[in-house]
């Protein structure tokens, strides 16, 4: 059981199904719930859900997935319409509570979002529970390894102060946007949230060329280091261990640039462990050679950008609906990109609506945006 003196209440370490469903009985009760997940992405291959926390105003959860047999319970509390979840930068968690679980949430509030349709110039989560609640988070974990057992109090003590504050949050920024009549843009951003879903990424054998550094390689080098890359990767994957904690990408870069040919030349490389040279050394080498024996007409080289056809009308309407957007966001006190990013100016600048009708054929612009900007952004067009 972890304690805090900061506000009353008990929090719990939920171990099991038995106590899972009796927690969400509890919970199933309010109104609002704050959560939050932690993975481990920077210390393990394969990433998953690690710890789910949770808040109500009564009290603080944490929930192992990895002792509790079934956790369907919490994705009933998720999916439950009654009951708002609140949480900070939903985004990932909602992604990969869909990747691990098939959970989805249907009645959202983002603090983040919130935060940044009001203007704030900090969207952190420390930085707001500072400024609005009073509370000073310490980042000491941030970037602690979730998938260790057991988990010592304070790592437990750091997790539970990512909900336990949550939800005062909540009511301030809620406040805010009721008073400076933004409620109903951040709600049509949340609603939007709720169809956030994972998506994996797709591999076709090419992201070694997508490496920072390697544009600075030869055709050669980077023949290496594309059979450096899936080496590394096969290594991480055997021991569940991040790629980067394997080998570095400064040190693949380094190996390509200059292909050591022994295992002296290979202990002289830096970012190389002597563990990993006395172990793999020989594969390597062979990973390597592979890299070195490539004929001269198959080297890779870097694909060619595309170049998208001048169109100076498309440019100009861009500029003038950039013009329009910024004097709006000064006007407002909000982020430019915030109001209306990049992508949809340049939606309406290819859609060119003749009308206000015109609107529903440019999904990206939400409708709180087309209420602000819709009018002025048919004069500039010069509609």
């Amino acid at each position: 059981m972890v304690k805090t003196s900061a506000r009353p209440g008990t929090d719990l370490y939920v171990r099991n199904s038995d106590e899972l469903a009796a927690l969400m009985r509890r919970v199933a009760r309010e109104p609002q719930v704050a959560v939050d997940t932690e993975a481990a992405s920077f210390h393990r291959f394969v990433d998953r859900i690690y710890l789910i926390q949770l808040s109500s105003n009564r009290e603080t959860a944490i929930i192992d997935p990895l002792t509790v047999d079934d956790v369907s319970t919490f994705g009933a509390l998720l999916a439950d319409p009654a009951i708002e979840v609140v949480f900070h930068d939903a985004d990932y968690d909602l992604r990969i509570l869909d990747r691990d679980y098939g959970f989805h949430a249907h009645h959202l509030f983002d603090t983040r979002i919130a935060a940044s349709l009001l203007g704030e110039p900090a969207v952190g989560l420390a930085a707001l529970l500072e400024k609005h609640v009073g509370v000073k988070l310490d980042k000491k974990y941030q970037r602690a390894d979730w998938s260790r057992r057991p988990l010592p109090p304070e790592m437990l003590e750091y997790a539970a102060t990512d909900t336990r504050f949550l939800l005062a949050l909540r009511e301030r920024l809620r406040a805010q946007l009721e008073a400076r009549g933004r409620l109903s843009w951040a709600e049509e951003e949340f609603s939007r949230l709720e169809g956030v879903r994972w998506t994996p990424a797709e591999s076709n054998g090419d992201g070694y060329l997508r490496m920072k550094g390697a544009r600075a390689l030869s055709r050669r080098g980077l023949a290496v280091l594309r059979e450096l890359v899936p080496w590394r990767e096969g290594i991480a994957a055997e021991l569940d261990r991040a790629s980067f904690r394997v080998v570095s990408n400064e040190a693949l870069l380094a190996l390509s640039e200059a292909p050591p040919r022994s295992r002296q030349d290979l202990a002289k490389v830096r970012g190389l462990s002597p563990r990993l040279v006395a172990e793999r050394g020989d594969s390597l080498l062979a990973v390597i050679e592979r890299g070195l024996s490539v004929p001269e007409k198959d080297l890779p080289r870097f694909p060619r950008a595309e170049r998208r056809a001048s169109d100076p009308a498309f440019d100009q309407a861009v500029e003038r609906l950039k013009r329009v957007r910024n004097e709006a966001a000064e006007r407002l006190g909000l982020d430019p990109g915030v109001l209306c990013p990049k992508g949809a100016l340049e939606a309406v600048a290819r859609a060119r609506p003749k009308s206000p009708q015109g609107w529903s054929g440019v999904p990206e612009m939400r409708r709180w945006q087309v209420q602000l900007l819709g009018g002025e952004f048919l004069k500039a067009l010069g509609r």
